[in-house]
């Protein structure tokens, strides 16, 4: 580039960036504010009056300590699935005083319905004679203003900035601004909505992004559409000119486009526009573009500048991406290349502030850990996230799925032709307009699981009417359902090891492990991009210390609940060991989630629920994050991003639980969908225990690895001939040279045990009979197996499987499994012959799949379960599927597994009766716990 068009182009953003500097009034500071609980305020024109309290803004009434204190009659916005609360005894202490709740996080001050609040300015003395816009980003969310008396309009956008054109109400001097602001529920939207629910963000009142005049020459620019065609290295440039003088115009409009290292491309011509608005476009070609993805976020600068004889009217940037969005084969493509999406959902919780943040640093904060666990892909669960978000993601190469305000459920539904209907159009056609130019924005719907029986009617209207809109995005009909022809990608929830009811009989809980089943079924129906639904939502215990955290506007008194029902039924000390062992559960379950996705052949990718906690709906503890987006200690992004990345060795293993007198079988796949493919790749493989001893290893040679997933490496066969114990095994793989690494745990037993010269003296009974009593007042040993004779009220109620709980026992109307697998004392003789982790892994799954819960509530709080199973912390309840005790002058040891049953084709439950047998033969079995045999009896 000469030395000319340098100057030029420097003069250019010189007077751009001066343009920049002087069109606005910051507004945030303090204000005057009223609450009008009655909504009196427009009979009484209040517009007119002085207020006598103060408020910051940008802000919520709850950060300015304002609003009504948490009472029994506070009006919730948010469905109360679980109305225990309301009259259970358990919660009687709660429901007075400082109250506490349990459903989601108590906010300090709560406040529905109208707040005014007043300011006065001076107008600055160039502005004469230009438009002024009053410009309220993020309002919640009706806004209605008044400047120096005069109504001035209403908005109700829940996704967009209110932008009010006050011109014709200003003074030179003393102006003076009233907004009124209403949080109450404009349109029934569907009471859980993200963007409106007191379950994540609160249902807030107040303005919190920037509130500035922005002043407009009355001939200027008013919107600036970029449309990238990476096939042809071009991109669309359409400028809106809007001419509010009463003559016509001439001008000049130049573009500049820039890249960092490397050349501006300029552009200008004369342009003559009428009275009103005129589009102009213009295609440019980009020299040499760099694309944008999530590996080169490449952002390109874009500067518009509207002139009049060499004098700078207007000025518009924006950044963009070279990037281009398609459906081709049942994948998704971006700039041609197949993208698999790994994602979380985020449901707008904000714990400190409860509103969104609009905070460039917390933005980054959740966009670099989504990243550092592997994910690519966020969704907005029924809510559109402010400017500085999409910002963030651009930067960062995330890939967002934006949805408009609404989860029309619940009493609410789409397909009426109303009201809703029209609010679904204006709020999706107002997410596009303001937040389309964002290359991070490739995909969008409605909201979230629709209600209505015309709904697939009113979809297929929806979705095409975008799609001719805008073909920067993809577009289909609601997270969740229905799956319509007319869509460019598909939500659904079946592609899941845990479907909503399925309880223990889902594939996790009922089928065998291993890892080699897939949605292939599911992808043999349609012909569109598939993505799975919310999968995961495996719980796992509340850590308490996350109660600290609270210091803003909200207080965690669903934890302070579930401390205090901890300690008072003596478990209060194992609150850190129920969060670590449910914790590794819970990521042992997201590990087969996935892992399942990426092996499905053409799938399109998969949403969490979640990798961070959902703090409503009961407590939905389901991330390996808090609700801070911070570690809870279990497990990291160096875990995750085995299972969870752009490239993934995968191991389809038909059994996980063997004996030694089978052999071990792997089939080798990677999943690629990184950058680039690669070639000529060494994968290594090794099996070896937990000390590393190794056993077995090899390597497999991949000339090419494509963008896609299934691509097979190889088959492995490992005979454990000469394994005699029962011992934990890993199979470990690698491609050579690279980061890129993943392992499975499986387990081999003796295919035959000594059960009857484990037994030796030791007196096995399904029953507390009278000989068995008997035989304990004379001092035996006695194994009790109690399995189907549990009565309810004493266990028999809690359901148990091999999960975690899925999503919370509360919000499911108590959904099996009720517990999160075992907490287990490794150190325990009763394991020596049984190696087991803290927590439960795929070796406990027959047996936990095959048990009954013994309820130890009634009995001393000294005695301490043998195998311990979590329970839901909303019961807290002292949970057993094994205890020991002295009854008489003999020991006993009660166990609720089935040990009786079908065990030569069950081998970890033969091994577990092996090992406990050996040990109530030992010198370890020793109980210091007295009972009486009718403290036993009446477990039965």
């Amino acid at each position: 580039m000469d030395k000319i068009k340098l100057y030029l182009v420097a003069l250019l953003l010189l007077n751009t960036f001066s343009i920049f500097s002087q069109n606005s009034l910051n507004l945030s500071g303090q204000w005057q504010v009223k609450l009008d609980p009655e909504n009196v305020g427009l009979k009484e024109h209040w517009w007119f009056s002085a207020f006598s309290e103060k408020a910051n803004l940008p802000g919520s009434l709850a950060e300015n300590n304002l609003g009504n204190d948490i009472t029994l009659q506070t009006p919730w916005v948010g469905d109360v699935i679980d109305s225990s609360y309301f009259f259970s005894p358990k919660y009687a202490k709660y429901r007075s005083g400082d109250l506490k709740i349990p459903f989601w996080l108590k906010p300090k001050k709560s406040f529905v319905g109208v707040a005014w609040y007043k300011r006065s300015f001076d107008m600055p003395q160039n502005w004469t004679k230009k438009r002024i816009i009053l410009h309220l980003e993020r309002c919640h969310w009706e806004s209605s203003v008044f400047v120096n008396g005069n109504f001035c309009g209403t908005q109700n956008s829940l996704v967009a900035p209110h932008d009010y054109d006050i011109t014709d109400y200003l003074k030179a001097k003393g102006n003076s601004i009233s907004i009124r602001v209403d949080n109450s529920v404009r349109l029934y939207i569907g009471p859980n909505s993200s963007s409106i629910t007191d379950h994540t963000q609160t249902n807030w009142n107040g303005v919190i992004g920037d509130i500035s005049l922005q002043v407009q020459e009355l001939v200027h620019i008013a919107d600036v559409k970029v449309y990238p065609h990476i096939n042809t290295s071009e991109v669309e440039v359409k400028v809106l000119v809007e001419n509010k003088s009463k003559e016509d115009f001439s001008g000049k409009l130049a573009l500049n486009i820039s890249l960092k290292n490397a050349d501006n491309q300029s552009f200008s011509e004369n342009i003559s526009v009428t009275s009103h608005a005129q589009w102009i476009i213009k295609t440019i070609k980009i020299n040499n573009p760099k694309f944008w993805d999530e590996f080169n976020p490449n952002l390109y600068t874009l500067v518009v500048n509207l002139t009049k004889e060499n004098q700078t009217l207007d000025a518009h940037k924006l950044q963009f991406g070279m990037r281009e969005i398609s459906v081709k084969n049942k994948r998704i493509h971006l700039n041609n290349r197949p993208i698999f999406l790994r994602g979380d959902v985020d449901c707008a919780g904000f714990p400190l502030t409860g509103y969104p943040s609009m905070e460039r640093s917390y933005w980054e904060k959740i966009g670099t850990t989504i990243k550092n666990y592997g994910l690519n892909h966020l969704r907005f669960h029924s809510w559109c996230p402010p400017e500085i978000a999409f910002q963030v993601a651009d930067s960062l190469g995330i890939y967002l799925y934006v949805e408009g305000p609404l989860w029309a459920n619940q009493g609410s539904a789409v397909g009426t032709d109303g009201l809703i209907d029209q609010f679904i159009f204006q709020e999706s056609e107002r997410v596009v307009q303001t937040y389309g130019n964002h290359p991070s924005f490739i995909m969008m719907s409605y909201g979230n699981e629709p209600a209505g029986s015309k709904q697939n009617e009113f979809f297929a209207r929806f979705v095409k009417h975008f799609q001719a809109l805008d073909t920067r995005h993809l577009y289909t009909s609601g997270a969740g359902w229905p799956m319509i022809p007319e869509s460019d990608f598909h939500i659904h929830s079946d592609a899941r090891i845990q479907r909503w009811g399925e309880g223990v009989n889902s594939i996790i809980n009922a089928k065998a492990p291993s890892t080699t089943y897939d949605w292939s079924g599911i992808m043999g129906k349609i012909d569109k991009p598939y993505i799975s639904h919310e999968i995961g939502q495996w719980c796992a215990y509340p850590n308490l210390d996350e109660i600290a955290k609270y210091k803003g506007v909200l207080r965690a008194t669903n934890f302070e609940i579930f401390k205090e029902t901890l300690e008072e039924n003596g478990l209060g000390d194992q609150a850190k060991d129920f969060l670590y062992a449910s914790g590794r559960l819970q990521t042992l379950c997201y590990k087969a989630d996935i892992e399942a996705a990426l092996r499905t052949p053409n799938f399109g990718g998969f949403q969490l629920l979640g990798l961070h906690d959902f703090s409503g709906q009961g407590t939905a503890l389901v991330g390996a994050l808090d609700a801070f987006w911070e570690s809870k200690g279990y497990t990291s992004g160096d875990e995750y991003r085995q299972f969870c990345n752009s490239t993934v060795l995968l191991a389809r293993m038909p059994k996980l639980i063997l004996t030694n007198q089978e052999n071990f079988e792997a089939a080798l796949e990677i999943a690629h969908f990184g950058a680039k493919q690669l070639l000529n790749q060494t994968i290594q493989w090794r099996i070896h225990d937990e000390s590393g001893k190794i056993y077995q290893k090899g390597s497999f040679i991949k000339p090419e690895i494509q963008i896609s997933n299934n691509q097979i490496i190889g088959n492995i066969s490992a005979s454990l001939r000469n394994f005699k114990k029962a011992q934990k095994l890993i199979l470990w793989t690698t491609i050579a040279g690279t980061t890129i690494h993943n392992s499975w745990e499986f387990w081999v037993y003796p295919s035959q045990v000594d059960l009857k010269s484990a037994q030796g003296n030791v007196l096995i009974a399904e029953e507390l009979s009278p000989e068995v009593m008997t035989a304990l007042e004379v001092g035996k040993n006695v194994l009790l197996l109690t399995h189907g004779k549990i009565k309810k009220g004493k266990g028999a109620e809690v359901a148990i499987g091999f999960s975690s709980i899925f999503w919370n026992t509360a919000w499911t109307s108590g959904q099996a499994p009720h517990t999160m697998g075992l907490l287990n004392n490794t150190q325990h003789p009763i394991f020596k012959d049984f190696p087991t982790e803290k927590f439960s892994n795929y070796q406990w799954q027959d047996m936990l799949s095959h048990s009954q819960v013994m309820l130890l509530n009634d009995f001393p709080k000294t005695l301490k379960a043998t195998i311990q199973p979590i329970d839901t912390w909303f019961e807290n309840r002292r949970l057993s599927l094994a205890f020991e005790a002295k009854v008489g002058k003999g020991k006993l040891m009660v166990c609720s597994i089935d040990l009786v049953k079908d065990l030569e084709n069950r081998p970890s439950a033969r091994q577990f009766k092996y090992s406990l047998l050996k040990y109530l033969n030992s010198k370890d079995f020793n109980p210091t716990q007295n009972l009486e045999t009718k403290a036993i009896q009446a477990l039965f």
